[in-house]
């Protein structure tokens, strides 16, 4: 997708309110602008993004955070639409569902080469 953070003010530590702006290609190439609000954090246990411009009619993402023993569990909880109405639909169901499945197996399998497997 060519995930690209472009905005600089984030400071040391997350915290709600807070903006991030990003350039991505998530179809065909195309470079689209996306900005997500950090609207909750409770350090050490979850935060959630929600999308205030981009590609989606909906983004709200939760990253929750649990201690297990070895390391940490991380959990994510998508809810999305997409615009174009019976369109959207299609493209959802036969593109962006997998895709979106895609992004998430490929940054499963980068923290664990990272990070390790528990």
């Amino acid at each position: 997708m060519d995930f690209r953070i472009i905005s600089t003010h984030h400071g040391n530590k997350m915290y709600a309110g807070q903006i991030i702006e990003y350039t991505v290609k998530p179809l065909f190439g195309i470079t689209m602008y996306w900005m997500t609000e950090i609207t909750h954090v409770k350090e050490n246990c979850y935060f959630i993004d929600e999308q205030r411009f981009g590609p989606y009619r909906l983004w709200h993402h939760q990253h929750h955070f649990r201690e297990i023993t070895g390391g940490v569990e991380m959990t994510d909880i998508v809810h999305y639409k997409i615009p174009l109405g019976i369109a959207g639909r299609l493209l959802n169901r036969f593109l962006i569902d997998k895709k979106l499945k895609q992004i998430f197996r490929f940054r499963q399998i980068k923290i664990e080469e990272l990070l390790g497997k528990f």
